[in-house]
């Protein structure tokens, strides 16, 4: 344990103190540059985001858990590495103690989530895709490290050529914004990609579906057939979708929508289309 104020713990001591060096096989790739550290607070801070709990995903050493703690009231990290858990316990023993901080062992994608806040994450790349659809539904804030790719395809507007599933999940949950690309030299040992930090703001979307799980299903697919109409893609991926009568749903629907491709319609459409294929489509139950 370090008498180390928080807030202000160097990412490379906590490294140290670990005792354990990232395992990239693990996809462990440690934030250390201290600038960096401390703006992403601040990405939360600047619009209010309510930080009464907060939850982090992949504590590693403990660099950006350091700095949640210096503004949050209270911080659970979910840490699938049994040594870095162990680690974080002993770093914050006191935090512990003052129930300030609790640490769970386990895969964020199995364990029972806690009600929180916030998230705030340094994700790890491999399986960030799939946590962030976990945490979208829940409808908080958060402010999230990806793969640069992969925040710009989030945060991607109809008509561009980032635009795709991604987008039109995402904004389904919340306003998606960029908020900062983060060089490779910012982490040890270094990635391969660029970073990028996105922050979510919760919103209702626009338009109604009648089935969330339904709409998914849905975008799953008719994006992957992004290049032809939406008439074809309806009519080929009924085995993804589950449309028991794709030809109803060609017959019913607008043909400015059935003439389009994927990557050209908006939110709104995607979600007229998607009603009209859950009313008359025949959808498996």
């Amino acid at each position: 344990m370090t008498e180390t104020p928080t807030g202000s713990r160097d990412p490379d001591a906590l490294v140290r103190r670990a005792g354990k060096r990232a395992d990239t096989r693990q996809d462990q790739h440690f934030l250390v540059d201290d600038r960096v550290l401390d703006r992403i607070p601040e990405y939360a801070v600047e619009t209010e985001m309510d930080l009464a709990h907060v939850l982090e995903i992949g504590g590693g050493p403990g660099a950006l858990t350091d700095r949640l703690l210096a503004v949050a009231d209270r911080v659970t990290v979910v840490e699938r590495d049994r040594d870095f858990a162990a680690h974080l316990r002993e770093e914050f023993a006191d935090e512990v103690a003052d129930g300030r901080l609790t640490v769970v062992e386990g895969d964020a994608l199995d364990v029972a989530l806690p009600e929180f806040t916030a998230s705030i994450s340094n994700l790890p790349y491999g399986a960030s895709s799939e946590i962030a659809f976990r945490l979208l539904p829940h409808g908080r804030p958060m402010v999230l490290m990806f793969q640069q790719e992969f925040a710009e395809r989030m945060a991607a507007d109809p008509g561009t050529d980032d635009y795709g599933r991604l987008s039109v999940t995402a904004g389904h949950y919340a306003d998606v914004e960029v908020v900062e690309t983060v060089p490779k030299q910012a982490f040890d040992p270094q990635p391969r990609v660029t970073s990028a930090l996105v922050r979510t703001t919760p919103r209702e979307p626009d338009y109604t579906v009648p089935d969330d799980d339904f709409f998914m299903d849905f975008l799953k697919a008719v994006f992957t057939q992004r290049r032809k109409t939406m008439r074809n893609a309806v009519r080929n991926t009924a085995h993804i979708s589950g449309l028991g009568d794709p030809d109803a749903v060609v017959d019913a629907a607008d043909e400015d929508l059935l003439s389009a491709r994927a990557g050209n319609l908006t939110p709104a459409d995607f979600a007229d289309l998607a009603t009209l294929a859950y009313d008359v489509g025949d959808p498996e139950a």
